[in-house]
């Protein structure tokens, strides 16, 4: 079946300038044009529209999109499967938020004081979700599901104030780095073996069992993912580095 620019526009509920306007940046092009100029679609440019829209639910530029739609071996398939799993992550996330909002609700009613862990609950899921959205797969190949799956329940134990906590300390740790770095400091001395202890404080809050070799293999994975070394190179370039240099140079004791 075949559908006019006005009917798809009806159909997917994206308007008819939206639809243009991919047509002009080559993102989803009409299968031809009728007699009198006007864009025609047919299935496959619907499979396509549904497939941009599934990505735009999931925040992605429409730059992006088109690169992963044009890309070669493009598996529509295995897309389908990656839009369905994200989105009923997507609703155990949401499902646990309103689930801790009907709680907070019901104990102000009743009046009654709920736990550290029923208020954080949800917000400390969100939080696991999005890390593993993006982090995942890459994290279970280097650790095992089990060690990540026993530093997940590890993480949703603790209570607002251990959590407030290592955030406190993730931010000194950060500051220590910077001020080394800025003075020009030796990672194996004194200030940077402090810097590896702290790390490992704050590293074994979420690992399962504390290793040398994890945490030398987390400081080399801030190298060489540029994603860690962004956070921490942040306001100083260099922090990545001198915090590997550090554990490398540090006894563990």
């Amino acid at each position: 079946m075949e559908y006019s620019i006005d009917r798809l526009a009806r159909l997917s509920g994206v308007t008819s300038r939206t639809l243009r306007h991919y047509d002009q940046i080559g993102l989803l092009k009409p299968s031809r044009k009728s007699p009198a100029g006007y864009r025609i679609y047919g299935p496959a440019e619907l499979d396509r529209l549904q497939q941009i829209l599934f990505y735009r639910e999931l925040g992605l530029e429409l730059k992006a999109i088109q690169a992963l739609l044009d890309q070669p071996g493009f598996d529509k398939n295995a897309a389908l499967h990656q839009h369905l799993r994200r989105l009923l992550e997507e609703e155990q996330r949401i499902h646990c938020l309103v689930e801790t909002l009907q709680k907070t609700i019901r104990h102000i009613e009743e009046g009654k004081p709920m736990t550290d862990k029923e208020k954080f609950q949800g917000f400390k899921e969100k939080q696991l979700q999005e890390n593993e959205e993006k982090y995942g797969e890459e994290i279970r190949a280097k650790y095992g599901a089990e060690a990540v799956e026993a530093s997940s329940q590890k993480f949703l134990r603790m209570t607002e104030a251990q959590y407030n906590d290592l955030e406190a300390l993730a931010a000194q740790i950060l500051r220590g780095l910077e001020s080394a770095v800025r003075e020009g400091s030796d990672p194996a001395s004194e200030v940077g073996a402090d810097l590896a202890r702290k790390h490992r404080a704050w590293l074994s809050a979420y690992l399962p069992a504390y290793s040398r070799e994890a945490h030398l293999g987390l400081c080399r994975m801030y190298l060489e993912d540029e994603r860690f070394t962004a956070y921490y190179d942040a306001n100083q370039p260099g922090c990545a580095a001198f915090l590997q240099r550090a554990v490398m140079a540090w006894d563990g004791k």
